[in-house]
């Protein structure tokens, strides 16, 4: 799998991240890294225990990543998501945890297919 084919199969946008990073080597660097990345984890453990405030951070935060290597679909979902937790108060909305639902398939789908692109033979 290329790394173009990796984009196209997590909904990425390959033509967006080559304006931000000028290389696929880049590319393929911080798409790995994207792994090592721990909003999406403090994000899971701050929905789980209701913590608006930090669930809104990590939420921002991983759709600053998403946004800056143009992983589309993750962005699309993990947007959504910040835009309800946004609004200070004291609880999470409930539709939030709906859409936490569509951030968790998206990432799953994502990391799912960087794996298989790291095993991949065809990797830079």
């Amino acid at each position: 799998m290329t790394i173009q084919e990796c984009y196209e199969k997590m909904g990425g946008d390959y033509e967006q991240v080559e304006k931000r990073l000028p290389s696929a080597k880049l590319i393929q660097k911080f798409v790995i890294k994207f792994l090592d990345d721990g909003s999406y984890n403090e994000l899971l453990e701050s929905m789980e225990k209701g913590q608006r405030e930090t669930a809104f951070r990590a939420a921002h935060t991983l759709k600053g990543v998403c946004g800056n290597l143009s992983l589309s679909r993750l962005l699309n979902s993990a947007s959504k998501l910040t835009e309800l937790l946004r609004e200070e108060r004291e609880d999470i909305p409930a539709e939030a945890f709906q859409i936490m639902e569509d951030v968790k398939k998206d990432y799953e789908s994502t990391a799912e297919v960087i794996r298989e692109y790291m095993n991949s033979a065809e990797k830079i």
